[in-house]
């Protein structure tokens, strides 16, 4: 391929990857005129469920799909379902129409996010230049979050809720089309070996069981969700049987015995288990502790926004001069810097010093993903490429969604014990109101220091468990580091 054919690919996975992340948020925008002109307030959790769950259980099959027919059809595959999706929950009429629409979008949305890593693998062989390209792929996916709010918001007031998914209808057809045209895929990885249908079914069945339970936790019965996790688990060990009889398995089991990968997934597993800790609770913490607007309170991801791009970028001059675990160290410490910040602060911390964390949270993910993304790539044999590049998407999502349920726990158990505590005089729905600005005006004045005291309690004890986690992938880190001393010695 030419450079020029390589830039005018790279420009279109990148447009992809950046309409993934505008659609992530803006549908939050959106949910309150989507609630109120379909009437379906109960079922409006499962409109951000239905598509992580259509995300995550796609994403391995993406890869694996890409290996028989090829990443650029996979791809564009991948692409025209999303657009088809995103068309479909335009037009919903109902609620049921649009969950189930959406659940097709997510699906897209699965290869849209893990095949363009298996494409770039393939279009900048030196690792070097690859870390360059992932860093302006996670600072356009960043930027995207960040303006999704904002585009959702104007489209919304100017037109209607439906015009915030017909806006992925031409962007997702320009990105496919460039693709078709310009992209040249590498046939070396072609499988002609039977697809593992049955191994794709019970991992699908499992993902779907296990996501749906972890989405359940506090919200139902604890013996269905204990159910759903142990029915998943049964799943999974009857597609770990069934895997080593076949020709070519959906998720090979040698990719567990790789030592090196699997330090890389147990890094990539507790450092965004723990950031999802930051991007979730920090705009509460300012709009609920400082009493700031929702735009205000968005804002505080705008710094991690920047800072992720230049820690993206930063990986590839600081592999001139550190290996690959201490560049992840350095991430891990910047990104627990992060919490260290928020746990010394107190109810009345200045506005300022949650956007200097916020920086330091986005340069810290920003490195470890761009270093993390490239090692799982160099640690995988060439024919696990692929599997490894989505398996490690899968890690990440399955991650953030059992992390956060169980941060909510954490936060619904504070805020129980601060309203019981109370003694009557603050109620939950008083808490509730709390982190919106508009409602601040209904609560009686002098309860609101005592209910910024719960609220600051519950986000404290989440950040407690960040903490821990990043701990536990520093010291996995400092113990991957002395393997990497050795090795280095050793080769010498």
């Amino acid at each position: 391929m030419s450079n020029r054919n390589v830039i005018i690919v790279t420009f279109a996975l990148v447009l992809s990857n950046a309409m993934s992340g505008l659609d992530n948020t803006i549908i939050n925008t959106a949910l309150p005129a989507i609630i109120s002109d379909l009437h379906g307030i109960e079922l409006m959790g499962w409109i951000v469920a239905v598509f992580l769950l259509g995300t995550a259980v796609s994403t391995p099959l993406w890869s694996k799909l890409g290996e028989h027919i090829g990443n650029k059809r996979s791809y564009e595959i991948a692409a025209l379902l999303f657009v088809l999706g995103s068309f479909l929950q335009g037009l919903s009429p109902n609620m049921i129409f649009l969950i189930v629409t959406r659940a097709i979008a997510g699906i897209g949305n699965g290869g849209m996010i893990s095949l363009p890593y298996i494409i770039y693998a393939d279009l900048y062989s030196n690792p070097r230049k690859r870390m360059q390209v992932l860093g302006f792929v996670s600072a356009s996916y960043s930027t995207a979050t960040i303006i999704g709010p904002l585009v959702g918001g104007s489209i919304v007031d100017a037109l209607s809720w439906h015009w915030i998914f017909y806006l992925n209808v031409p962007i997702g057809i320009i990105s496919a089309l460039l693709v078709q045209f310009y992209y040249k895929d590498a046939k070396k990885h072609t499988k002609t070996s039977p697809i593992d249908y049955a191994g794709s079914a019970l991992m699908t069945i499992g993902l779907i069981s296990l996501l749906t339970g972890i989405e359940l936790i506090g919200s139902t019965n604890n013996l269905i969700v204990a159910g759903l996790i142990i029915f998943a688990f049964i799943m999974f060990i009857a597609m770990m049987n069934m895997e080593k009889h076949v020709p070519d398995p959906i998720i090979p089991g040698r990719l567990f015995k790789n030592r090196s990968l699997m330090i890389d997934f147990a890094l990539f597993t507790l450092i965004w288990g723990a950031f999802i800790a930051f991007l979730t609770y920090i705009p509460m913490w300012a709009q609920g502790l400082l009493g700031t607007s929702a735009l205000i309170g968005g804002a505080t991801q705008i710094p991690s926004s920047i800072t992720n791009f230049s820690g993206s970028g930063s990986v590839a001059p600081l592999r001139r001069y550190l290996t690959p675990q201490k560049v992840i160290g350095l991430g891990i410490i910047t990104l627990t810097m992060s919490f260290v910040l928020m746990l010394i602060m107190g109810v009345h911390t200045p506005y300022w010093l949650i956007l200097i964390a916020a920086a330091f949270e986005g340069f810290g993910n920003g490195a470890c993903f761009n270093e993390l993304q490239v090692k799982v790539q160099q640690d995988a044999d060439l024919e696990d490429i692929p599997v490894a590049t989505s398996f490690s998407f899968l890690i990440r999502m399955l991650s953030q969604t059992f992390t956060a349920s169980i941060f909510g726990i954490i936060m619904n158990s504070a805020l129980r014990k601060g309203v019981e505590s109370s003694g009557g005089t603050i109620t939950m729905k008083m808490m509730n109101k709390l982190s919106d600005a508009s409602n601040i005006s209904s609560l009686p004045s002098k309860l609101i220091p005592s209910m910024r005291g719960i609220l600051h309690n519950g986000l404290q004890h989440i950040m407690i468990m960040a903490l821990i986690l990043m701990l536990a992938s520093l010291a996995i880190n400092i113990w991957a580091q002395g393997i990497e001393k050795r090795k280095h010695i050793t080769a010498n």
